[in-house]
């Protein structure tokens, strides 16, 4: 909880660049640029953005060591509601996909990497999994950061007593304000059957998410949109960090055996860190994390 609560990331100024989408919607891209040939791009979690301080002290920490940076807010994430009706969901790769191809045709950088957290974790692992061995060669590495890579078992875990009933409240409150929002500026094309806001996940992603894009119910979105399936066709080097103490995921998230089997994937599963947290103190400011993410980079980029 320390680093959500307390910690201040300064020394990192965005410049906001809008991408209209081809379905009419527009993503909005922060970038702290300097000339630099290579790019990490950072996915947040779940109702996060990109000024979340997990995500400005990774990009803080890259850009320290000559990487320009960019952080994608996904749609409906970047303090102003999207356009249409459908926002985003923990599987979606359409436009993370459509984002890098964007930056791809600008022939700017040789060298890109994914850094997601939580549900950009996932995010990150399901795009390159669906990709294979066809995605882009100036894809060259993804950290996954408290990974879900199982989001039925993630579900399970957050409507458990205890701590994780706070999260889950919070989670549910920003979600139910943004279901609020489409309820009142797309009314009749939204039904919830118990004529209340949805409660939890299960609910929530029964009523809207699986409806709006185009699952068959909860239980089929989260199964679909996990990335622990494609793990095993992941072409490029993959760093997931999921803590042992992490309260959100469950033990489907830890894949030991696919990790044992593939030679580009590593999995470190650390004692602490709790989910998205690795703080750590007396290193000016620059948490266990980022500087792990940075230093697997460097070993398989440059070694």
């Amino acid at each position: 909880m320390f680093p959500s609560l307390f910690r201040k990331v300064k020394g990192l100024h965005y410049e906001r660049e809008r991408l209209d989408t081809p379905d009419g919607d527009f993503l909005d891209l922060d970038w702290v640029q300097a000339g630099n040939n290579r790019l990490v791009i950072g996915l947040h979690g779940l109702e996060g953005s990109a000024d979340r301080s997990y995500i400005r002290g990774m990009m803080r920490h890259f850009h320290r060591n000559k990487w320009d940076c960019m952080g994608l807010n996904f749609r409906s994430c970047s303090g102003e509601m999207n356009r249409k009706l459908r926002v985003y969901h923990s599987g979606e790769t359409g436009d993370i996909g459509w984002v890098i191809d964007q930056i791809l045709e600008r022939d700017q950088y040789k060298e890109i990497v994914l850094v997601g957290f939580s549900m950009g974790a996932n995010v990150a692992l399901k795009y390159v999994g669906e990709l294979g061995a066809k995605i882009p060669k100036a894809i060259r590495c993804v950290v996954a950061i408290s990974a879900p890579c199982d989001l039925a078992s993630c579900s399970t875990e957050l409507n458990k007593e205890g701590v994780n009933r706070i999260y889950l409240k919070r989670f549910m409150h920003y979600l139910n304000e943004k279901l609020a929002h489409k309820l009142e500026h797309f009314p009749g094309e939204i039904s919830l059957p118990q004529d209340r806001m949805p409660k939890d996940f299960a609910e929530f992603d029964n009523w809207f998410t699986a409806p709006m894009h185009g699952f068959e119910d909860a239980e089929d979105y989260w199964a679909r949109a996990s990335s622990l399936p494609f793990l095993p066709n992941i072409h490029v080097p993959s760093l997931i960090i999921n803590a042992r103490n992490d309260t959100f995921l469950g033990e489907e998230c830890y894949p030991y055996e696919i990790a044992d089997k593939h030679p580009l994937i590593s999995l470190e599963v650390p004692r602490f860190g709790g989910h998205v947290g690795f703080a750590q103190f007396g290193t000016k400011g620059v948490y266990w994390s980022e500087q792990r993410a940075l230093n697997f980079v460097s070993e398989k980029l440059y070694h």
